[in-house]
């Protein structure tokens, strides 16, 4: 898969992030696959006022995850274009890290579907989502990125 995605001139870190936001967030993805995404993110950084993590950090890492993971099933010639994102936050959590397992819910040739668990170290349940993401042709060389994309200045 590695060659596949080097072939293709694509870098592999950049694809494995949530780009500055994720560095900003302690995100780091742990194991990659179309079939499962694994990461985790450090909650102290990500609270909101009351000192618990913030539900917005915890959609942040829930989209880094099921982004990855469709843009491994759609392979090196698609981009990955989230759509959709529904977040149930389930339990406050006040410290230490908190682990995302992306699956597919669905993988077609237009659109992927993945549900993201978000866990406390404890091993409970914190957060369950799903994003869904379009799959659009790859920019080629010369072009913008996706059918839509904005002319350049």
């Amino acid at each position: 898969m590695i060659e596949e995605w080097t072939a293709a001139g694509t870098d592999l870190p950049a694809l494995f992030s949530a780009g500055r936001l994720g560095e900003r967030m302690g995100i780091e993805i742990r194991s990659a696959s179309p079939e499962q995404v694994v990461g985790t993110m450090p909650v102290a950084g990500n609270t909101q006022p009351y000192g618990l993590l913030h539900g917005g950090a915890s959609a942040v890492l829930a989209e880094t995850l099921g982004s990855i993971g469709a843009m491994l099933h759609a392979g090196p010639n698609k981009i990955a274009v989230g759509v959709d994102l529904n977040c149930s936050h389930h339990r406050p959590v006040r410290s230490g890290l908190v682990t995302g397992v992306a699956t597919p819910a669905h993988t077609g040739r237009t659109s992927a579907t993945y549900e993201v668990v978000l866990t406390d170290e404890r091993g409970k349940r914190v957060c369950t989502a799903r994003l869904t993401c379009a799959l659009r042709p790859a920019a080629q060389p010369g072009q913008a990125a996706g059918p839509t994309a904005p002319p350049q200045p």
